[in-house]
């Protein structure tokens, strides 16, 4: 699921100034995760909970719409790449 990292969590960055650094909260909204077990194909997708109580029905549906679209492009190109990194060995028919 989406996460939120607190400024004391996030990785080192350069600081705005040479005293302080950024007190910038990084916000993780979507995440795309594809996974593979042998053969199958899986891409999911999450959205930051804040974000969801955010969104009118309708902004919520055409997010939903659009990440579908965008799992499924994903998913099928992580096959592709698949099939052509790993092809399957000849079976015995």
């Amino acid at each position: 699921m989406a996460r939120t990292l607190p400024p004391s969590e996030q990785p080192d960055m350069t600081p705005f100034s040479d005293n302080a650094p950024d007190p910038t909260w990084d916000v993780e909204l979507l995440r795309v995760l594809v996974s593979r077990k042998g053969t199958q194909v899986e891409a999911q997708w999450a959205i930051h909970p804040q974000l969801k109580q955010d969104l009118l029905p309708n902004e919520w549906q055409e997010v939903k719409d659009l990440m579908a679209r965008a799992t499924d492009i994903v998913g099928d190109r992580f096959s592709k790449a698949l099939a052509e990194a790993d092809p399957m060995p000849p079976g015995n028919a």
